[in-house]
Order: C-alpha cells, then sequence, then structure tokens
C-alpha cells in the first residue's frame, strides 16, 4: 500500500496518473495547498521542501521499514523501479527518458508554471514578466514539437517521461497555446495519451476537490505565495 499525499494539480496528476498505470494499491490523503495543508508538521517530516505531492510506501522492495519520497521526478524514478513498468531497460532509452524527466522538471513545468502566475495570478500585471515566461514556454513545447515528429511517445514507448509532461499541457488553452495550430506534434500526442483509460483514471483522482484554475481568494494568496515563511 502506498499512501498518495496529494492535491489535484498538474504535479498531483502526475503520481495519481503513474499509480493508476502501474496498477499499485495506494490510498489519498488530501493535502489541501489552498488552505496551508502543506506547512503542516507530519506532511513536513516527509515532504521538507513543502511540495505536494510526496509518498509513503509501505511494502518497499526488499522488505523493511516504510520508504517516503518527495519530489515528483524521485517518486516517478522511485515507483518505475519498484514496478518495473514505464521505464525502459534498454540503457540508451533509459537514459533519454532520464534526459526528458529532468527536462520537465527544470524547464517545462516551471517555465509554464510561471507563465500561468504572472498571467493569471500575480495581483500586478507585470508585461516583461508575462512575455518573458510566455515565450519561454513557447519556446518549450516547439522542443517537444520537435521531439515527437514521427514519434508515438517521447521515447518511442509509454513512459514516465510522458506521465511527466502530459499534465502540464492540459491547461493549454488557458495558457494562450495553439496547440493544434502552432505545435501538431504535441497536440497529436496529447490527444494519445488521453486515451490511456489508466491516465484519465489518474487525471479524476481528487476531482472532487477542484482542479487548478479557480480564483483565488486571500488566504489562497497568503498560504500560495508565502516567501518569506520559515518552518521548524
Amino acid at each position: 500500500m502506498i499512501d498518495a499525499y496529494y492535491w489535484p494539480t498538474p504535479n498531483g496528476w502526475k503520481l495519481s496518473i503513474a499509480l493508476e498505470e502501474m496498477g499499485l494499491d495506494y490510498r489519498v490523503f488530501p493535502i489541501n495547498i489552498g488552505k496551508g495543508d502543506q506547512f503542516g508538521e507530519d506532511f513536513l517530516k516527509i515532504s521538507p521542501n513543502n511540495r505536494i505531492p510526496a509518498i509513503i510506501d509501505h511494502d518497499p522492495p526488499g522488505g523493511g521499514e516504510p520508504i517516503s519520497v518527495f519530489e515528483t521526478g524521485a517518486i516517478l524514478l522511485y515507483l518505475a523501479n519498484k514496478t518495473g513498468m514505464f521505464y525502459p531497460e534498454d540503457l540508451r532509452k533509459r537514459t533519454q527518458v532520464n534526459e526528458w524527466l529532468m527536462w520537465q522538471m527544470g524547464g517545462l513545468g516551471p517555465m509554464i508554471g510561471q507563465s500561468g502566475h504572472f498571467k493569471l495570478y500575480h495581483s500586478e500585471k507585470i508585461p516583461y514578466a508575462i512575455e518573458r515566461y510566455h515565450s519561454e514556454m513557447l519556446r518549450l513545447y516547439g522542443v517537444l514539437d520537435r521531439r515527437l515528429e514521427g514519434r508515438e511517445y517521447i521515447v518511442d514507448d509509454f513512459s514516465i517521461a510522458d506521465m511527466a509532461c502530459w499534465p502540464w499541457v492540459i491547461t493549454y488553452k488557458r495558457q494562450e497555446v495553439d496547440l493544434q495550430g502552432q505545435f501538431p506534434n504535441v497536440y497529436r500526442w496529447y490527444k494519445l495519451c488521453q486515451s490511456r483509460p489508466a491516465l484519465r483514471r489518474g487525471y479524476e483522482v481528487g476531482k472532487e476537490h477542484g482542479k487548478p484554475g479557480a480564483r483565488w481568494t486571500d488566504e489562497t494568496r497568503k498560504n500560495m505565495m508565502p516567501q518569506n515563511q520559515v518552518t521548524s
């Protein structure tokens, strides 16, 4: 059994999609990031960076004490190694999966997040920031589009690299990206991933809590932008 500390966001969806695709038994512990649950003492013990998601695996490979994992890249790698699924055995393809997983962690996710933050949520509209992050987001979409030329998935077969990237593309309309017109290979890949039943089930996990995009309240803004908050 895996405890999934979760909220329905692009990073949260990576975890729920992986759990469904891998057929793992899990239970969800909602962490309402709008209300500040991510700063709770118990959650910080397994996710010291106060970010969702995180997991505790009560049946780790080799037995022994439960293992906790935070950071989505680390979680996906852990689950892929645990199950032997969606992570190629071939060294060259495995290296490519690692590359594109790190590319998402360091590029696509953060840049889409910053673009959305300054465009949709920041209290002050800053043209330079909006243009900078929107342009970088489009550049990264172009990188992914070129990669998908002639390929069904990012590394030929469906892998944890696809699980990492797909949830960030979901919001392309709010990002004001003409996905079908500008990035046809990404659009084709997006629809192909979307057709996977397990991926769809993972996307629906936690839907009762709502989805990103709702207007921020003062409480949400306080808990989502705690730049100077000190935790112990």
